[in-house]
């Protein structure tokens, strides 16, 4: 989804508002205190002339007129990031229970995009993770981050009541939990996958979740699929598993540099080169 600019006062708001509610609230009173202090101190004494002297004078006064600026705006940016904190808290939780209560099959069509991705974020936190809320999309498409024993798994949601989801969505997904070292991902929908999207998700450790499926582990019927529900975590990071081209979606097979500075070593190629040239390097545990 695409989101307008914001300004920097907006921006600070939106990350206040997804610690909790607590760390804003002692922000808010520790930039108070220290830009309170700040900004009533006496001048420096100054003596001299020339540049030297003038820096000496004006530099001090400048930035007390900014301190006390500040000791209005920050606490007021950090105060307000603590109400936002706990609604979003209470809206999550509210979201979770309305829908586990729901008798109707078609709950998740009838919220917004926002609500079901906190919806989404509230399921998991739920389940034992930690989850970030990365403003809709801001890292490489991701909405989600969740970790749990030290394994950080990428998560999309798609609240797409007329489509399925297709293999671009996941295939593009692949592609960000291999820059991010993953050791996981989830999609997860209000409807449905293509059959493409689910033979591609089974070979690259992403699981789908679609509303039916959501819908039941919401109402507890159900546990998150694969080995992220187990209490231990992934035995190998997440490039151990990959074995298709994030590009394209076609096998890697292994390679041999034959000319370059690299001539010698062995790399994964895409199969269908020269058509894609996706290449990726051999982590020491590949092999």
């Amino acid at each position: 989804m695409a989101r307008r600019s914001q300004s920097t006062i907006e921006d600070a708001m939106d990350i206040t508002s997804k610690l909790p509610w607590w760390v804003s609230m002692s922000l808010a009173v520790l930039s108070y205190i220290v830009l309170h202090w700040y900004a009533n101190q006496s001048p420096p004494a100054t003596s001299g002339e020339g540049v030297d002297a003038i820096y000496a004078a004006v530099l001090p006064g400048m930035f007390r007129g900014f301190a006390a600026f500040g000791q209005v705006v920050l606490p007021i940016v950090f105060l307000i990031g603590a109400i936002v904190s706990v609604f979003n808290s209470y809206k999550r939780k509210k979201l979770h229970i309305d829908t586990a209560q729901s008798l109707s099959t078609n709950s998740l069509d009838e919220i917004s995009w926002q609500d079901f991705e906190l919806l989404v974020g509230e399921h998991f936190r739920r389940q034992g993770f930690a989850v970030e809320e990365t403003a809709g999309g801001a890292d490489g498409g991701i909405d989600l981050i969740a970790v749990k024993n030290g394994e950080k798994y990428l998560i999309q949601c798609k609240q797409w009541k007329a489509y399925k989801v297709g293999v671009k969505v996941v295939r593009e997904l692949l592609g960000v939990m291999v820059g991010a070292a993953a050791s996981g991902g989830f999609v997860v929908t209000s409807g449905q996958f293509t059959h493409d999207a689910v033979v591609f998700a089974k070979n690259n450790n992403i699981s789908l979740l679609d509303g039916k499926a959501l819908r039941k582990m919401i109402q507890g019927k159900a546990e998150l699929p694969g080995s992220v529900k187990n209490s231990e975590p992934a035995s190998k990071p997440y490039h151990t598993n990959v074995v298709m081209c994030s590009k394209c979606g076609a096998k890697l097979i292994l390679r041999t540099a034959k000319k370059g500075k690299n001539v010698g070593k062995q790399f994964y190629g895409c199969s269908s080169f020269p058509k894609c040239r996706y290449t990726k390097e051999i982590y020491p545990d590949d092999i």
